[in-house]
């Protein structure tokens, strides 16, 4: 079957209503006839390309590290005793992070010997005392009117010191630089 050339021809655009030029005209790919000013190409997202999935596998792969223990610097004048003939001291560390019921050992600055120095003395509590080699189970919190208080378990933590008393309470010392850290760790 033949067709006319439409020289003459008029056809109406199926998006705007307009009369055109039917040699003008042209389909898209949705089938709407339309003028070739108006035509609008297919959007590529309307048929997006096949992607596989990531790949699961690792070449060369390793089991995670136990990171070793370290010690964390405490800010200057960390140790607050609590009262004249108390041994306990509280300990500000900020976001400390530290166990409750946990032990821990306190350490003064790193000496050329290969150890630790002790923390400085004050409010009649030795220096060597607060160093013991032992450590102390700390409790979270800050002791405060003979309890703990748990508002503030983030940023203070408190221990009972073995020999040591205040003589005036509420005296901050131990100096700079100070550490708390695990019990086995060696300079």
């Amino acid at each position: 079957m033949a067709y006319a050339r439409g020289k003459y021809a008029q056809a109406i655009s199926d998006r705007s209503g307009m009369a055109f030029p039917y040699n003008e005209m042209v389909r898209e790919w949705n089938g709407m006839f339309v003028h070739k000013s108006e035509f609008e190409n297919k959007q590529p997202q309307l048929e997006p390309r096949p992607h596989g999935g990531d790949a699961q596998g690792l070449q060369n792969v390793r089991t995670d590290r136990t990171e070793s223990t370290v010690a964390q610097l405490l800010p200057h004048q960390p140790f607050t005793t609590y009262a004249s003939g108390s041994g306990i001291i509280n300990v500000y560390a900020p976001n400390h992070g530290l166990t409750n019921g946990s032990t821990y050992r306190f350490r003064g600055a790193p000496t050329t010997a290969g150890a630790y120095g002790d923390p400085g003395s004050f409010d009649g509590i030795a220096g060597s005392n607060i160093a013991y080699a032992s450590g102390y189970a700390i409790t979270t919190g800050k002791y405060v009117s003979g309890s703990r208080d748990t508002d503030q378990t983030d940023n203070w933590f408190y221990f009972t010191v073995n020999t040591n008393t205040a003589t005036a309470g509420s005296v901050k010392g131990g100096g700079f630089p100070v550490s708390v850290g695990p019990v086995t760790l060696s300079a």
